[in-house]
């Protein structure tokens, strides 16, 4: 086979019905977290579900947002932003910012206990699992969302459970490790 067959192979379609692909995709398993970005015109945040390592050196992390964000737009223009890494207790954070009726601005953010970063000027939201502030490093278009990517500059992690995203709803509760399988 010639490398042009091989590619012409690959774009064959497949037929499967879209809602039983949809109905697969929502068994991924994802940590919470709220980014959040402080604008000089205004503090932002917004929840996502797909926040993940992309390269260890330099240290860069992705976050999947849908495409045309404001957040994306706010963090490119200021430069930097912070992950909110939720911990197990926080569904009810989690579900206020992804809320789109929310208030704007610094309104969306009262009677939540945070401090600012002193690099992003974003927020930290009080009890999260984790913080990771980040330098803008780019903003890619990928289909229907946008992915937008933070060099790491400073991260600190606290002791508590994580609070996961795994078919459309929100899970919290310890981890515990799989037990490897007997050797035979």
């Amino acid at each position: 086979m010639t490398a042009a067959t091989d590619v012409r192979t690959l774009r064959r379609p497949v037929r499967q019905d879209p809602a039983e692909r949809r109905r697969a995709l929502y068994h991924l398993a994802s940590p919470v977290s709220v980014l959040t970005v402080g604008s000089r015109e205004r503090l932002h945040g917004t929840t996502a579900s797909t926040v993940t390592l992309v390269s260890r050196e330099p240290l860069l992390v992705g976050v999947v947002l849908r495409a045309g964000s404001s957040f994306a737009r706010l963090a490119a223009a200021e430069g930097r932003f912070a992950i909110n890494v939720l911990s197990s207790g926080q569904a009810d954070v989690a579900a206020h910012f992804a809320n789109s009726d929310r208030p704007e601005g610094s309104a969306q953010f009262a009677g939540l206990a945070w401090t600012a970063d002193s690099y992003a000027k974003a927020p930290l939201l009080a009890g999260a699992l984790a913080h990771y502030t980040c330098r803008f490093h780019s903003a890619h278009a990928a289909g229907d969302s946008e992915l937008l990517l933070g060099h790491v500059v400073r991260a600190n992690a606290g002791e508590d459970h994580p609070l996961f995203s795994y078919a459309g709803e929100l899970f919290a509760g310890s981890l515990h490790p799989a037990k490897e399988a007997a050797a035979s």
